[in-house]
């Protein structure tokens, strides 16, 4: 068994596996007719299932076979410009290779005996995405797992900054719009179920400054303490970004931690032509960047970055045995554990390090351009379709939109033929996008983080929607 362990004896066979692995996901990559086979869990749980576990085929050719079957063939592949989905991306190149590198080597980024020049890769990262922002040298930040980590310890530092309150008058300031993560981490952090204070929407969907301010007030009236304001540069469902500047004036005012949850607008820090729609973010006290969404990274790569540094102090814990307590005299070691939520940690970092020496900032920039230009030109064709209705003018890469049929019909029935619509789509493997409801009523969505879909991709599915929604309404109102 020893022979499988990656060593200096095995180096070669190392070179092959990974070879013989990329190929068969090269070759995947280059036939893939959809984004999707349209396999259904119970058509393909029974293959996963017959997989004994127990019974090693003992040849990596054998259960790369195997992979082919249980996996490759039936996966869904963001790189297709037809999936319009969720916030995935293709990812570059250098990324790639980059992950190919982490894994084989599996440094470990929580302590410097573990990862050596990774951890000063990553610092150096953090303040570079620092000076990005607009955050000066006290700035700092680390790594993490994804948007909702960051988001979480953002407001794990808000908390602690906030002082001896009781939880129970604590309270977060958050958009409509915003991510279900700010309410999963206010439960997390015994805030209370109360704690979330959920701010409504101008027709853009960004968070209504007049409305935050006037909660604020209510907020300090009644005895509370406004522990935090999460501002949304990017939301999920219309990439809608909040008023930053009016926001930051409103946290000042009220001593409130201002949080900026940028996992998906991150892209516009290296944006040639969209930066200004970031400003005031540099007054945030801390910021969410997911790269693995507009930095077209593999996951995870994710970061939370403060304001002040000094600030991630309370995350930090001792341990004898990993990173002992030290007098101020000693040598100082960076010790990224000091900063994190994680203990073991992979070194993502290296991904965006390889992708910013080979293809530069504004390589990157330019790719999310492109894709911000497309939703444009998506709103265009679907405000000029008669079969459609759209919610919002796109501020980032998202189009939310609706089917609706030429004749009258319930709107219960509309709503049924949009989702069977999606449904539909999926089973058919010709295109994936997404779901969501505006004001309780099902709509569809393009996510468009793919350079490589045109308006004739937008155009085909749109008509492809159309057909499956008409073709369900034909038949169900006939029936009724």
């Amino acid at each position: 068994m020893r022979s499988h362990l990656l060593n200096a004896t095995t180096a070669a066979a190392y070179r092959h596996s990974v070879t013989e692995g990329a190929e068969r996901v090269a070759r995947r990559l280059a036939t893939a007719q959809g984004p999707f086979s349209g396999i259904t869990p119970a058509a393909l749980a029974p293959a996963v299932d017959a997989v004994d576990l127990d019974r090693p085929l003992g040849d990596l050719t054998a259960a790369l076979d195997e992979l082919e079957d249980v996996y490759l063939r039936d996966a869904v592949y963001f790189h297709h410009p037809r999936y319009l989905a969720h916030l995935n991306c293709p990812v570059v190149l250098p990324a790639v290779a980059a992950e190919a590198v982490l894994s084989a080597v599996n440094s470990s980024l929580d302590t410097w005996d573990q990862s050596a020049g990774g951890t000063l890769i990553e610092r150096r990262l953090i303040d570079w995405t620092a000076g990005r922002i607009g955050f000066g040298p006290g700035a700092d930040g680390v790594f993490t797992s994804g948007g909702s980590q960051s988001n979480l310890q953002a407001l794990l530092l808000a908390r602690e900054e906030a002082g001896a309150v009781a939880p129970s008058r604590l309270r977060i300031f958050a958009s409509a719009c915003g991510h279900f993560s700010v309410q999963k981490s206010a439960t997390l952090l015994g805030l209370g179920p109360d704690a979330v204070v959920s701010v409504p929407v101008d027709r853009e969907r960004r968070m209504q400054s007049v409305v935050l301010a006037a909660e604020l007030a209510a907020c300090r009236a009644e005895g509370l303490v406004p522990m935090a304001i999460v501002a949304t540069a990017g939301t999920t469902d219309f990439g809608s970004i909040d008023p930053l500047p009016e926001i930051a004036a409103l946290a000042a005012e009220y001593g409130a931690w201002m949080h900026v949850d940028a996992a998906y607008g991150c892209g516009l820090l290296v944006s040639p032509t969209r930066r200004h729609l970031l400003d005031g973010i540099e007054r945030a006290d801390s910021v969410t960047v997911d790269f693995h969404k507009s930095f077209f990274q593999p996951v995870s790569s994710s970061a939370v970055l403060v304001r002040d540094g000094a600030t991630l102090r309370h995350a930090t814990y001792h341990a004898d045995y990993l990173n002992p307590r030290r007098p101020a005299t000693a040598e100082h070691l960076p010790n990224q554990v000091d900063k994190s939520l994680q203990t073991t940690r992979r070194f993502d970092a290296l991904k965006l390090w390889m992708t910013l020496r080979v293809m530069g900032a504004e390589g990157v920039g330019t790719l999310f351009d492109e894709v911000c230009a497309l939703a444009r030109e998506g709103h265009t064709l679907l405000a000029a379709d008669p079969r459609f209705e759209v919610v919002t003018e796109p501020s980032l890469s998202t189009l939310v939109f609706r089917f609706l049929p030429e004749s009258d019909a319930p709107d219960e029935a509309v709503d049924r033929a949009n989702l069977h619509a999606r449904q539909a789509l999926f089973a058919s493997g010709e295109a994936v996008v997404a779901g969501t409801k505006v004001d309780g009523r099902p709509h569809l969505k393009f996510t468009l983080l793919n350079p490589e879909t045109t308006t004739a991709d937008l155009t085909a599915v749109l008509d492809l929607i159309a057909g499956h929604a008409a073709q369900y309404l034909g038949e169900n109102l006939v029936h009724a």
